[in-house]
């Protein structure tokens, strides 16, 4: 046997070991969302039981029991470090600080990325305190398993009256600039806390499925149906009762020129994340989506 012959048969096998095969083209990962309620509790205590920096450490470790392959984070603000000492995710993005000087937006992974950007918005409406810190979107390229996807990790401006509506439109605006100009051709997934509806009068998310993306929601609970906007909204209770209620936090995606993207389940899971006495850990439901990738 040549050299050469026994060094591609142990190429291969050490690939086939890590869950890899010469020239992948398939495969599968799971993807959660998270607004985890990080604001200083002198600022908002989210009307969540219990102290922030234990419930902070309980978080870590769902997200480390849990093995979730990718996890984008919305207020991971002043309790960062409590989640950090108890996840084991191999890939971590570095904090950018507590109120008011970092966005909150932080992403844990099974797979590496390059390019983090972080970039805040250009609007902001001061109601609900959006404008006390830098809150906008984050940009990272992971390699996952043999095919790279742009992920884009979000926390839109909130509250309900029309300077929030204005400023929320002009995030989604910025953040599409920010994909034509980055991610053209490329699979890519938008997640996070939009404080946005579909049942919202003055909603700006269709801006992403006009742009041809899919509201992973929209595609498996509601069947592809999209609500009404200004219809009566159906909100979740924390924890969700089910899927078929709406939330803020959103998962959109796109398949690529080279890379197919496929949502295959959508779920809720806040009875994942609680304490030892059933309290939840945050105000918002997570979101886990399943996917699954070809070439």
């Amino acid at each position: 046997m040549s050299i050469r012959t026994m060094s591609s048969r142990l190429l291969a096998a050490a690939l086939a070991l890590g869950g890899l095969s010469v020239g992948q083209t398939t495969g599968n990962f799971n993807f959660l969302t998270y607004n985890v309620a990080g604001l200083p509790a002198i600022i908002n205590n989210n009307e969540v039981p219990g102290d922030k920096g234990t419930n902070a450490n309980l978080i870590g470790t769902v997200l480390a029991t849990q093995k979730y392959d990718i996890v984008h984070m919305q207020e991971d603000f002043n309790y960062h470090a409590y989640i950090y000492a108890t996840d084991n995710h191999p890939y971590r993005t570095p904090t950018s600080g507590g109120v008011p000087f970092g966005d909150g937006l932080n992403t844990v992974a099974n797979y590496d990325w390059t390019g983090l950007v972080r970039k805040k918005w250009n609007k902001c409406n001061l109601n609900s305190g959006d404008c006390l810190t830098p809150k906008g979107f984050s940009f990272m390229r992971m390699k996952i398993q043999s095919i790279e996807v742009d992920l884009y990790n979000l926390h839109a401006d909130a509250g309900s009256d029309q300077g929030d509506v204005d400023a929320r439109s002009a995030g989604i605006d910025q953040i599409l600039a920010y994909i034509n100009a980055n991610s053209q051709g490329r699979a890519v997934i938008v997640a996070g806390d939009t404080n946005d509806r579909w049942t919202n009068a003055g909603r700006s998310i269709n801006k992403l499925t006009d742009a041809g993306f899919s509201d992973s929601w929209v595609q498996l609970i509601q069947g592809g149906k999209f609500p009404t906007a200004g219809a009566t909204a159906n909100p979740c209770k924390v924890p969700a009762a089910d899927n078929t209620c709406e939330i803020v936090d959103k998962v959109f995606y796109r398949s690529g020129s080279s890379v197919k993207l496929t949502a295959k389940s959508f779920n809720y899971v806040p009875k994942v994340f609680v304490q030892p006495d059933g309290n939840i850990l945050s105000d918002h439901n997570p979101v886990l989506v399943e996917f699954a990738w070809s070439t």
